[in-house]
């Protein structure tokens, strides 16, 4: 289960953070991992050992341990949000805010992830950094609104992940800005008109399946 405590290898992990100098120049890469390797005092073989399937466990490791830091770093607030979306809104901002040093690398990943043999890990990666956020905000229930408030953040957060990479600013602005329309678009949706309230469902229904498709899964 995804809420267990996440104990990654520590040599993976230290490879993997010295190979984020590396990334923007040679790509996920097993030559980033390589020379990331030497920089922290591994060789090749312990590359292959951490990272089995090349850079795409090397990627995976790097969301899971985002999502780590987003929880920790969420927990040390001295004053968290009592309000559900609001501690939604927060973690969001919090996942990209870790993410903002490693941008070049994070728009690299992507565009992996995006290919059609890495569709199975990129839809796994997106239901554990969404499972984490609900977690966090104390939203453990398995009802079906389980697989509807994952399936919302998904599509909520996918877009803001986007914004964030098209957005050359430096700073967060408009990506809070695109994230809090987004938010504001679901507050919104019990009171629109019914026609597109369906188009919305059959939407979410879709969402739904995957998000129930991935946790069945991912709890095995």
């Amino acid at each position: 289960m995804h809420d267990e405590q996440f104990q990654p290898d520590p040599v993976a992990v230290a490879i993997l953070r010295a190979s984020m100098l590396h990334v923007p120049f040679d790509g996920w890469s097993e030559a980033a991992l390589i020379a990331g390797a030497a920089d922290s005092g591994h060789d090749a073989a312990a590359v292959h050992t951490a990272f089995p399937h090349g850079a795409i466990d090397a990627i995976a490791l790097h969301s899971r341990l985002a999502d780590q830091s987003m929880v920790e770093a969420f927990l040390a607030l001295p004053e968290r949000p009592e309000k559900v979306h609001l501690t939604i809104r927060a973690l969001v901002l919090l996942r990209l805010e870790i993410a903002q040093p490693d941008k070049d690398a994070v728009r690299r990943a992507l565009s992996l992830l995006a290919m059609p043999a890495n569709a199975k890990l990129s839809a796994k990666l997106l239901y554990e950094t969404v499972d984490s956020m609900w977690r966090a905000a104390g939203q453990r229930d398995t009802s079906f609104s389980f697989y509807t408030k994952r399936g919302s953040l998904a599509a909520v957060y996918s877009a803001t992940v986007l914004a964030w990479l098209a957005d050359n600013s430096g700073n967060l602005d408009g990506t809070v800005d695109f994230l809090d329309r987004r938010l504001a678009d679901i507050a919104r949706i019990p009171k629109i008109t019914k026609p597109v309230r369906s188009v919305i469902s059959a939407g979410e229904r879709i969402a739904n399946s995957l998000m129930q498709g991935l946790a069945k899964r991912h709890s095995r």
